[in-house]
């Protein structure tokens, strides 16, 4: 069964509900990958934003682009201060009970960048957002198959004992970099999929 997509907006204080379709936000292909989006003209609009270290007084810079139907996700990171760009989606209800992990494609730059899941959990009353880092290879596009099994619970960049990840409760996704380099970055995102075990290549 394909999973229903919820997405939560606030407009002028008020809470906006979207309900997307199935076949508006994912579709499974005959390998049983779910393609949670694309970034073409067809493809769900999750409703990305911007969050740089600047909200804890850094002083990286970062922001995205949709060229040529992929997502690129640019800027530069400065350790001097938080040291980490990001970009979120809006809130999701998302299920993805059933499969691995996440699979992205994406062409990098040769530095090391983070996927980041949420869910309903709570660190005393706070969101857990749950990391796990993937490489990239400089001007080459790859692919990046990253088990949920990997995801590790963190509050603010520090590692928790717990809870674990639940594929079946995801309220967001996002794409980070974190790694501790100063400079200049730059990621293209064709895709991002969750893949069945029995599509692991």
């Amino acid at each position: 069964m394909v999973p229903m997509f919820y997405s939560l907006l606030r407009i002028s204080g008020l809470l906006l509900m979207t309900i997307l379709s199935p076949s508006q936000a994912s579709d499974t292909g005959s390998d049983g990958r779910l393609l949670i989006t694309d970034f073409s003209a067809n493809g769900a609009d999750l409703g990305w934003y911007v969050l740089n270290d600047n909200v804890m007084g850094g002083r990286s810079e970062g922001g995205f682009d949709i060229e040529q139907e992929k997502l690129v996700f640019t800027g530069s990171t400065n350790t001097r201060g938080g040291g980490f760009s990001s970009i979120r989606t809006a809130e999701l209800r998302l299920d993805l009970s059933g499969n691995d992990g996440i699979r992205l494609q994406v062409m990098g730059d040769g530095r090391r960048y983070t996927w980041r899941l949420t869910t309903n959990a709570r660190w005393r009353g706070r969101e857990v957002g749950y990391w796990a880092d993937f490489d990239t290879v400089d001007g080459e596009w790859t692919t990046a198959d990253i088990p949920f099994a990997r995801f590790v619970p963190r509050f603010r960049g520090y590692q928790l004992e717990g809870p674990a990840l639940d594929p079946s409760q995801i309220t967001g996704m996002g794409l980070m970099i974190y790694d501790n380099r100063d400079g200049a970055f730059r990621l293209q995102l064709d895709s991002v999929h969750a893949y069945a075990p029995s599509t692991k290549e």
